[in-house]
């Protein structure tokens, strides 16, 4: 592995706990941090809150001392409360682009509610980001790099060996952990990643080797 990608594992997590930070909360602390210029006091949304990019992304984004929305399905709701949550919303029930909240940073983390709806749930001057790029998006993404004060931001991670160091601290430190659904045998990958593509795993999937 070349050396930039690479990290100390942190002393209070398991291997299994470990093999589920770097890509998925290396993305979630890029796109908050970089992206959204998360700062203390900002009310940030998250779409997909219980999902493996999205339980990173509640907790960082608590860690930076915003205020968070959390948004899932009723089954996860006790999970995302627990990972310090300050409002749950069940998009079984209620859509959370069709009440009067506004936010600095709406995060989907799962692709699944494009900048075109999300847009008025935004504050001037707010920040869409999708881990997920569309034809649609890409063009709204051109559309308001011109046009008005609302952002909508895809953009490939580029993951540097501070952000590793980063987030062993904060690991270590108490203020993120992983949240792992299901662990599978190196021999049962293939289940493993059609488990993972049906898109309702609460946090990440770990391959045990």
């Amino acid at each position: 592995m070349p050396e930039e990608k690479v990290g100390i594992k942190p002393s209070n997590m398991t291997y299994e706990e470990a093999a589920g930070v770097p890509f998925a909360a290396c993305i979630a602390l890029l796109f908050l941090r970089d992206y959204g210029h998360i700062q203390s006091g900002k009310r940030v949304l998250v779409n997909g809150a219980s999902g493996g990019v999205g339980t990173f992304a509640v907790q960082l984004a608590k860690y930076f001392g915003a205020e968070v929305t959390g948004v899932c399905s009723t089954a996860n709701l006790e999970l995302v409360q627990s990972i310090g949550a300050d409002r749950i919303i069940d998009y079984t029930k209620e859509d959370f682009t069709k009440n009067d909240q506004t936010y600095d940073i709406i995060f989907d983390a799962v692709g699944k509610r494009p900048f075109s709806q999300c847009k008025n749930s935004l504050n001037q001057k707010g920040f869409y980001l999708s881990t997920v790029a569309t034809i649609p998006l890409l063009l709204q993404m051109l559309w308001t790099s011109k046009i008005g004060s609302k952002r909508a931001i895809f953009a490939m991670p580029k993951f540097q060996p501070e952000d590793l160091i980063f987030l062993k601290d904060a690991i270590e430190g108490g203020k993120i952990k992983t949240v792992i659904d299901r662990t599978y045998p190196l021999s049962e990958t293939a289940e493993a990643h059609r488990y993972a593509e049906q898109g309702h795993a609460k946090g990440k999937v770990v391959i045990t080797v």
